[in-house]
């Protein structure tokens, strides 16, 4: 580990759990990436959180094949809507989600 590196803190290891129940309830491994990258983007400082400017500031280096990914898991959520609000905030929140959009 360099000077600058910083062993990740309780609240690090707890959002990486977080993104790793997201990317799985994502029910397939090549979402995992940028599922995770986009919601690490949504945290990112910066006033603009649409997915270019996200994928900019994660990949600096590569941001059109970062935004071509970020752009699918948002336009395409091919997954169950179910699976990823029992993810989200577990039963509770699924149903009162669930409760909201019959209403």
């Amino acid at each position: 580990m360099s000077a600058h590196c910083v062993a990740p803190g309780a609240q690090a290891k707890r959002f990486a759990a977080y993104l790793d129940r997201l990317a799985q309830a994502a029910e397939h491994a090549d979402r995992a990436t940028p599922l995770k990258s986009y919601c690490t983007g949504l945290l990112l400082p910066g006033e603009r959180k649409s997915v270019e400017p996200m994928a900019a500031r994660l990949y600096p280096n590569n941001v059109r094949q970062a935004h071509q990914s970020m752009h699918h898991i948002v336009a395409d959520a091919a997954w169950s809507d179910e699976d990823m609000l029992q993810a989200v905030g577990g039963p509770m929140f699924c149903r009162r989600w669930s409760k909201r959009d019959r209403s």
